[in-house]
């Protein structure tokens, strides 16, 4: 995907930076919670639902700019990310008022997230 110039690339390199903000606060969040999980009172505190719902904003949002922009776009790459993260929105909303949450739930939802940044950035 090659990101274009003039108002709809400047639109474009926005939301990606509001993307990676994004992943920034779900997977800080997960591991600002790491002692607690080792002790089994880990909690899905609300900066990774809101890096999880931002990500899912910005992504739709980028797919369709950059599709109206007339770049390729690898809908099976979307496709696995997106399923992935709606399963761990799926699981921090679930959760989100939880005091504490297993700490195997709590290690799918780090490991998922890692698993998306890495598809984002190895998957060409």
């Amino acid at each position: 995907m090659r990101l274009g110039s003039g108002p709809m690339g400047v639109l474009i390199h926005l939301l990606v930076g509001l993307h990676i903000i994004g992943i920034a606060a779900l997977l800080g969040g997960f591991l600002t919670q790491m002692k607690a999980m080792g002790q089994g009172a880990a909690r899905f505190v609300p900066a990774m639902l809101h890096g999880a719902a931002t990500m899912l904003v910005t992504g739709v949002a980028l797919v369709g700019l950059n599709q109206a922009d007339g770049n390729t776009v690898n809908t099976v790459k979307i496709g696995v990310k997106l399923a992935l993260l709606i399963v761990i929105l799926g699981l921090v909303y679930v959760k989100r008022d939880d005091e504490t949450v297993d700490k195997r739930l709590f290690g799918l939802v780090g490991l998922l997230t890692v698993a998306n940044i890495f598809i984002a950035v190895l998957w060409t």
